[in-house]
Formats: C-alpha cells, structure tokens, sequence
C-alpha cells in the first residue's frame, strides 16, 4: 500500500474528522504508509481504544480497487494532497482537505488567476448587475471563476462566466451524485463537461449542513482573491470572507447602501481592510500583482 492509497481509504472513513486524518497521515509520510496497530492509533490521534478499533476496521474495509475501477468509469478524477497536482494554494489554509474529487478539466486547478465570487443565496437584483458588470472583462482576461453552486450569487457567478466565454469551477457540499439544489443539476452537469466542479466527498455522499463550512474553505482555499457581492452581517458569506482574510487572501468587496441589509456586511468589511471595488480593472491591477 502506497501513501496514496492510504490517503483514498482514510477520505472514505467516517470515524474520524479532518484532522486527525492529517495527523494521521503525517505519521503515516513520516513512517510507513501502512495502518498502525490499534494501540498505536488510539496514542497517536488520542481517541478512545473503541473508536481506533471502528477505524483499523473500517479502513481496510474499503474496496480500494473496485472503487477506483468504478470511478474512473464515472470520469471522477482523484487527487490527494500528496500528489503533485494538489494545489498549492489549497495547502495553506487550515485542515486542507486529504483529497479532491474531480469531475472535469483538472487543468483549471493551476490557472494563474482564480477569484472566488461569493455572495448571498437570496442576493437582491444588484448582486447580477454587479457581476454582469464585472464578470466579462475578468473572464477576457482569462481569470478563472471560483463559487459553490448555490442559489443566488454562486448560480450568477457560474452563468455569467459561462455566457462570456470563461472558465468557473464548482465546489460543492456533498458528492457529486447529490447535487443540490436540484434545479442546478442542468449547470452543474454542464460544468462537469466543459468546466470543473470538486468535492471532497465521496460521490455517494448526501449534502448535510455542516459540510457547507467545509466547502467554503475550499472555495477561498483555492483562489487567490475573494469577491463579496452581497452579505448580511455575521452570515455564511460574511463569515467566509474573514476567514480568506485570516488565511492571507486579498478580500474585495462590492458597496452598498448605507441601509440596505444585504450590504451591512460588504460595507463592515470594507472597513475592515477589505478592498472596495468598483470595476474589474481595480480586481485585475490587484490580481496582476500577487
């Protein structure tokens, strides 16, 4: 068994959460890739005897082989974080996923300029006219688009681009046989032929609540800037925008009326250092120089 095989059998474990699977996976590059005794996994990632027993179980129950038989079938592309084709960028940021289920060209994963656009799921008609805006010109300059196939900003941003000639990648909660909402089955199919989506959820996996913060560290992880069209204060997208900016990403903002609530929290964060943009000229002179 080779580290790359360890790191596909410990993504489609279920006993334990992303760190530890790091931390296991460090030991394992650091040693060997072969599972450690149940003992020694109960020290190393300190988790009681029972739940190490759970996963030395589960671990080389996984179908290995049949498995990657079954997704090369599907098209779905694998990449661990120990591969050279992991992105680099996706590296830095706090428990980076073990490994990115593809389904696409791979090849947008290591364009020059990707820029997450990310906004409100039930954004207000000026988040499309900011990103009709701004999207053509970016596209032209061959930035890559980066969102989560949600409603609202997500959906804009991904036809948008589309419909002016560029590139956009989807990253999505769940697997790729549970794409949600269902109304985006059409764009997301569509994205899976001519563009990329990324999971890092096995395909069987079914969308839950909690993996949406996962998918949005991704989202930033992957870029190298963050748009915010619209966001209310300490929603999701609020929440994401601070964290690109604690990992490090340029954050830039769309303003918006003092009062309007949709802008409460682009306007907060402009004042706290996040950059105002008002057209793609000032996102491409900030991009060309990082």
């Amino acid at each position: 068994m080779d580290i790359r095989e360890a790191i596909f059998r410990l993504s489609h474990c279920r006993e334990i959460g992303t760190s530890r699977k790091l931390k296991l996976i460090s030991s394992l590059q650091a040693h060997s890739p072969v599972l450690p005794h149940i003992s020694a996994l109960q020290l190393i990632l300190s988790i009681p005897i029972e739940k190490a027993s759970k996963l030395h179980k589960e671990f080389h129950s996984i179908p290995f082989t049949r498995l990657k038989l079954y997704y090369a079938d599907k098209g779905i592309k694998w990449c661990t974080i120990a591969d050279e084709g992991y992105p680099d960028l996706l590296k830095e940021v706090y428990d980076p996923p073990l490994l990115l289920f593809c389904k696409g060209n791979t090849e947008l994963l290591h364009t020059p300029m990707k820029l997450a656009v990310i906004g409100a799921r039930k954004c207000t008609p000026y988040t499309g006219k900011v990103l009709s805006h701004l999207i053509p010109s970016l596209t032209q300059h061959r930035v890559t688009i980066i969102s989560g196939l949600a409603r609202g900003a997500d959906t804009i941003a991904h036809e948008t681009s589309i419909r002016s000639g560029g590139k956009t990648i989807g990253v999505i909660a769940g697997g790729f046989d549970h794409i949600y909402p269902k109304e985006n089955v059409p764009l997301a199919n569509h994205m899976m032929d001519h563009h990329l989506m990324i999971s890092e959820f096995p395909p069987h996996t079914r969308p839950e609540k909690w993996q949406f913060p996962l998918r949005n560290r991704i989202i930033s992880g992957l870029s190298h800037a963050v748009l915010v069209t619209e966001a209310q204060r300490k929603s999701g997208t609020y929440i994401t925008a601070d964290y690109a900016l604690n990992e490090g990403r340029d954050v830039f903002c769309i303003p918006g009326p003092l009062f309007a609530p949709m802008s409460e929290g682009t306007n907060t964060l402009i004042q706290e250092g996040a950059k105002m943009v008002v057209s793609a000229e000032d996102i491409l002179v900030e991009m060309a120089s990082m």
